[in-house]
């Protein structure tokens, strides 16, 4: 059964579920504070469907993005969800390629320009093992060098190639890219990256820091992995998540 979003606009109901989670998601960003005024991304694949995905309307600022005004394109950069809004070049450019040729690995991506993300992306030695959060994603992360906004598509390739098996790629002087078979799963993983970096820049700035040992991580990474499981791979931040934005402001749920 097809759900109506506006009038001569309708969806399927995992399509909207999909709509509710990533609207969800863009208020949760912005209370964290990751959003940036207008800019920046989050997109989630449309189940059910072959290279379509949803993604924030150009325009708008993260606490007015709702199920229902999510741009739905396709990986060429086509409208085909019959929205009034425009996509940023650089949002989609970026992000279609990784939605096209990485499957389910990439169903939901985020790009942010935290402070935090960002400094430690300017860092010559990037993420560094020197806090719990960042002993999590040790050998884990992918790094590409600056080449300025991402709107070339043949860009693409490089990116790709950069992250290798990875699920974060850090866009070196820039920011971080983030991505999960799921949007639970991204999300968890985005916030888990946050802490590392801000714990990162605050130990820097106090000195030399102490670097963990590889063993050490190895048993951590080993350990966390049984562990994630019993956090649903990120369904029970995501949900308290959103039970804190309801609170707050349940609009997007329009």
């Amino acid at each position: 059964m097809a759900t109506q979003l506006k009038p001569g606009i309708e969806c399927s109901k995992q399509e909207w579920q999909a709509r509710l989670d990533l609207a969800a998601c863009y208020r949760i960003f912005d209370h964290l504070g990751w959003s940036e005024s207008i800019y920046n991304h989050i997109s989630l694949k449309v189940p059910g469907e072959s290279d379509t995905f949803l993604i924030n309307p150009f325009g708008l600022l993260y606490s007015e993005v709702t199920a229902s005004n999510l741009v739905k394109i396709d990986v060429e950069g086509n409208n085909v969800g019959g929205s009034p809004y425009m996509v940023n070049k650089a949002g989609f450019t970026q992000h279609a390629y990784f939605h096209k040729h990485l499957g389910d690995r990439a169903n939901a991506i985020c790009h942010v320009h935290t402070t935090a993300t960002m400094a430690v992306a300017s860092h010559k030695d990037g993420l560094l093992p020197i806090n719990f959060y960042a002993c999590n994603f040790h050998g884990q992360i992918g790094y590409h060098d600056f080449e300025g906004v991402t709107v070339r598509a043949e860009e693409g390739e490089r990116l790709v190639k950069n992250l290798g098996n990875h699920s974060i790629l850090m866009l070196r002087n820039h920011g971080p890219v983030v991505m999960d078979r799921t949007i639970q799963g991204m999300f968890v993983k985005m916030w888990a990256l946050q802490r590392a970096c801000e714990i990162q820049v605050a130990t820097l700035g106090m000195g030399e820091p102490i670097l963990i040992a590889q063993d050490v991580i190895d048993v951590h990474q080993r350990d966390l992995a049984v562990m994630s499981g019993q956090g649903g791979a990120g369904l029970f931040d995501f949900e308290a998540w959103k039970r804190r934005i309801d609170k707050i402001d349940d609009s997007w749920r329009s």
